[in-house]
Parts: structure tokens; C-alpha cells; sequence
């Protein structure tokens, strides 16, 4: 009975070190991926740093505008490509012309592109990311809080409203932004558009049916110069 007991302990005995023996194991092996994901993660983020090294200036150590173009230049994109808007709501980057270390990394770690060519090959799923109902409203506000280039501004003259229509909404409300822009342009009753008539004009053209505009309601709470441009339309056409 003693020598069984012995080999019954013996066993057990076995299978614990060898249950130990594999979580240990395991533990390594787990250590090993972390240390190797790590070391992974650092070259890849020493990379985006000496792209961002390129680009910017080296007394600010920020990419400014010069920095930008040159930027833009190497991806064969214009500086007022919409591409290049959205990479900057992917940085979230707070001034207008200028990216900091910190924004360049946060934006080219997210979509895996620690080289120029990784960069450039990036750009069509950013676009995709924004143009996404969900994300598109969001980069709307954002573009006209980027082009607001003073602390306490408020608003945005109408000259540049009528560019950044162009590049944010151009390709997808074309009618819109093109009557829109005319209107703009000859008013005279308006010198500037504040963020509450930007974003009017963001639900104007997901709301209303267009050109008829025959769900659109003055009575409902729609910025005055929405109700002037429809009536506008109206008196073109008439």
C-alpha cells in the first residue's frame, strides 16, 4: 500500500512539474512575443520620426507650411487635395499649416505608414475612414475649426468658405456647393460664416431634396442665411 502511495505521489508529482514546466514555458514564450512586439513597435516609431524629420523644420521641429508643401510635392498631391485635410483630422492637428512630433505619430501609427510609399499607398483607406456617415460629420467641424487660424475667431471670412466648400463638399453635394458658392459670392449681407451656419449647410444638403427643396420648412431652426439662400434659388428660377 506504502509503495503504491509512493507511485501515486510520484505522478502526481511528474504532473505538476510538468504543468509547471509548460507555464513557465508559456510565460517565456509570452515575455519573448511582448519584448519582440515592443522592439517592433519602437523601430517602426523611430521610423516615422526621421520621415517627420524630413519634412520639418529644424528650429520649430514643427512641419509647416514650406514643410507641408514639400510633403505634398512627394505624394503627388496638391496642397488643397482633401486628402490631405483628412490627414490632418487623423493627426488631429490643432493649428492650421503646421503638424507637431507628437500629431505626425499619432496619425501614421494609426494607419500603419512609417514610410513615405506606406504614406501615400495609406491615403484612399483614409479617405474611405472619413467619407463614413459616421466619421463625415465629425471631419466637417473639424476642417472649419482648422481654418479658424486665432485663438478667440469665431468665424471665417466668406472667401474662404467658399474654398473649403469646394474641397469638402465639391465631390459629394456638386449642385449645392456650386449654387451655394454663387450666392455667397453676391450677398451683401453676410462678411462671415460662423460654425452654426457651417454646419446648417452640412444638414441642408443630407436633409433636403435638391433642387426641388420642397421639404425644406423656413419654420424649423435653420440659420437665417439658409432661409435667404433658399429664397434666393427660388427668385433665380422663377
Amino acid at each position: 500500500m506504502r509503495r503504491s502511495s509512493t507511485k501515486k505521489k510520484s505522478a502526481e508529482s511528474v504532473a505538476t512539474d510538468l504543468f509547471r514546466s509548460e507555464l513557465s514555458s508559456a510565460i517565456k514564450k509570452k515575455k519573448s512575443n511582448k519584448t519582440t512586439s515592443s522592439k517592433a513597435s519602437t523601430k517602426e516609431m523611430d521610423r516615422i520620426d526621421q520621415l517627420f524629420n524630413q519634412y520639418a523644420n529644424r528650429s520649430s521641429n514643427l512641419i509647416d507650411p514650406e514643410g507641408i508643401e514639400k510633403l505634398c510635392s512627394n505624394l503627388d498631391v496638391s496642397h488643397t487635395d482633401i486628402r490631405i485635410l483628412m490627414l490632418a483630422w487623423k493627426m488631429k492637428a490643432e493649428k492650421q499649416g503646421y503638424f507637431t512630433n507628437e500629431e505626425w505619430r499619432r496619425a501614421l501609427k494609426a494607419l500603419r505608414a512609417d514610410t513615405l510609399n506606406k504614406l501615400k499607398k495609406a491615403l484612399p483607406e483614409l479617405e474611405k475612414e472619413v467619407r463614413r456617415p459616421t466619421n463625415f460629420a465629425d471631419f466637417y467641424a473639424y476642417a472649419f475649426n482648422y481654418c479658424l487660424t486665432e485663438e478667440k475667431q469665431k468665424s471665417i471670412d466668406i472667401e474662404t468658405i467658399c474654398q473649403l466648400l469646394e474641397i469638402v463638399m465639391g465631390s459629394t453635394f456638386r449642385a449645392q456647393v456650386d449654387y451655394f458658392v454663387e450666392y455667397l459670392k453676391i450677398q451683401n449681407d453676410y462678411k462671415v460664416i460662423n460654425m452654426d451656419q457651417w454646419m446648417g449647410l452640412y444638414r441642408f444638403c443630407n436633409e433636403i431634396s435638391f433642387p426641388d427643396m420642397g421639404n425644406y420648412n423656413p419654420e424649423l431652426a435653420w440659420p437665417l442665411i439658409l432661409d435667404n439662400f433658399v429664397e434666393w434659388i427660388a427668385e433665380k428660377r422663377a
